[in-house]
């Protein structure tokens, strides 16, 4: 048993996890199957780092505020390497509506509601050259692990000792007591030990959303837009979502989703002047993306394959392996909408670390290791599935024709756009407890839940639109057919006209 902890992967999980295992004083290798960063430069890094086992590194991400809390609370030195590499900081201050910000009185938590925003290879970049300095972990480039090394025990569960892989095209065997696995999305070693015998729980279905990236850079001189003096820079249309993520170093990129049934559009967003011709016809997007401010770089990046997924390593009460510890997205992915698959990744490692502090029974550790982490992401996974659901059902809807929504469904629609949109754009405590949600500070539902909110936001919601008319952000877009006529793409295409032509007559 020549590793303490063996880790599959160093990408964004692998890393989280040597951070919080390092201060133990374990010996940490980190096995990955990519080639190290090319350069030192973040740009650089960007453009030619090869990441076959993270397909979606030059997808936008967000790196919440529970991601950075936990860097800033055990490696603080890391933020300011961070930052030495053009990442920074996006404060609560900077989320703030006119209205809010005319009234606005800063609380010291308001510091732990900050984001990270860069790049998502100039965050790896940081924290890969961070780790390489730890004295107590190594990173092992170019090791292709293929299979992990089992031997069954009692009652189907299935004991893991090592790993099976190759490096440099010579076959390599790893012996080890602890193994975790960060391969990622693209992982494949829990489905080996599926396939084995090992009676792990899977529970996935679609997200029904794809994602559709391009980068952008600043022109010299040029800033990024008045975050207040301009429409919202993210919004939601029905047939689409969209989003600009501020990066490093003059950089952002932008994210347009597209529902799955949007077929049509879906091939057509590929070709990059569609993507940016989108981009100028959304208020929020033009004053960003115009030829006098910014320039496109580089080509669409996609992104498919989405599913919430949920995978549980202990059934009924008992492991059903030993000595493996999935994290990241290999154990739990939802729709990237909201930025957590990093915290997901950095959670799940100091949830991982606070298990082996408190027990070293290898049982034990995987029964306190899974409710923790059903306690600690599942309100999240469920929460995104339930909007997964409604976001599939309001695309298909924009598809039918005259379709509309019965009393029920425009109550409840006006209860969030009226009430709880319009409150946390007015109120400055309901945003900030909102934020704690949604940056995973705690249940992403609490704040709502609370009868002293829940009726704040009645309030604003009775208070009637023409009294709230200053809290409305502008509209956010064009509607679907406006908009696809614009980019002379069929928008009869998709339509559900079956649906229509199915009724009866008047």
């Amino acid at each position: 048993m020549s590793e303490d902890v063996l880790v599959v992967g160093a990408g964004i999980g692998g890393l989280c996890t040597a951070l919080s295992f390092a201060p133990t004083g374990r010996q940490i290798t980190l096995l990955e199957r990519d080639q190290p960063p090319p350069a030192e430069d973040p740009d650089v890094v960007f453009l030619n780092w090869h990441r076959r086992g993270a397909g979606h590194v030059r997808q936008s991400h967000a790196f919440l505020a529970r991601l950075r809390n936990i860097i800033k609370q055990h490696h603080p030195e890391l933020l300011d390497d961070l930052k030495a590499m053009g990442a920074r900081d996006l404060t609560f201050d900077m989320m703030l509506s006119d209205i809010q910000r005319a009234h606005y009185q800063p609380l010291p938590e308001d510091s732990d509601l900050t984001i990270i925003t860069s790049r998502r290879t100039t965050l790896e970049l940081a924290i890969r050259r961070y780790v390489e300095r730890l004295e107590n972990v190594t990173i092992r480039s170019g090791f292709f692990v293929r299979k992990l090394i089992t031997r069954a025990v009692e009652n189907g569960v299935v004991e893991v000792i090592g790993v099976s892989g190759e490096q440099e095209d010579e076959p390599v065997e790893l012996a080890a007591k602890t193994i975790v696995d960060a391969s990622g999305k693209s992982g494949f070693l829990i489905e080996q030990l599926m396939e084995e015998g090992a009676a792990i729980t899977e529970e996935s279905e679609t997200a029904g959303i794809l994602y559709f990236t391009r980068h952008y850079r600043l022109l010299p001189g040029m800033e990024e837009p008045n975050r207040t003096k301009n429409p919202p820079a993210s919004g939601d249309l029905g047939y689409i979502k969209f989003g600009v993520f501020p990066g490093d170093n003059g950089c952002f990129s932008i994210t347009i989703s597209v529902p799955e049934v949007e077929i049509e559009l879906r091939k057509a967003i590929m070709n990059p002047d569609i993507f940016h011709g989108i981009t100028l016809q959304l208020p929020g997007l033009y004053p960003w993306t115009n030829s006098e401010r910014a320039e496109p770089r580089g080509k669409v990046h996609g992104m498919g394959d989405l599913h919430s997924r949920w995978r549980d390593v202990v059934t009924d009460g008992k492991p059903t392996v030993l000595n493996y510890y999935p994290l990241g997205d290999t154990l739990v992915r939802t729709n990237p909408l909201y930025g957590r698959g990093c915290s997901f990744a950095a959670v799940s490692a100091e949830l991982l670390r606070e298990t082996f502090d408190e027990t070293s029974d290898a049982e034990t550790r995987q029964i306190i290791y899974n409710k923790r982490l059903r306690n600690e992401l599942r309100p999240y996974y469920i929460n995104q599935r339930a909007q997964d659901r409604s976001a599939i059902k309001r695309a298909e809807a924009a598809l039918t024709p005259g379709y509309k929504k019965n009393w029920r469904g425009r109550i409840i629609e006006s209860f969030f756009e009226d009430g709880v949109r319009i409150a946390i754009r007015s109120d400055v405590d309901l945003l900030r407890q909102a934020m704690r949600g949604f940056h995973m500070l705690e249940h992403p539902n609490k704040w709502l839940g609370k009868p002293k909110n829940f009726s704040r936001v009645l309030y604003y919601w009775a208070r009637g639109k023409k009294r709230n008319v200053a809290a409305y952000p502008p509209e956010p877009g064009p509607d679907r057919t406006e908009l696809m006529r614009a980019l002379e793409i069929d928008h009869l295409s998709d339509l559900r006209l079956e649906a229509v032509e199915a009724k009866p007559a008047a």
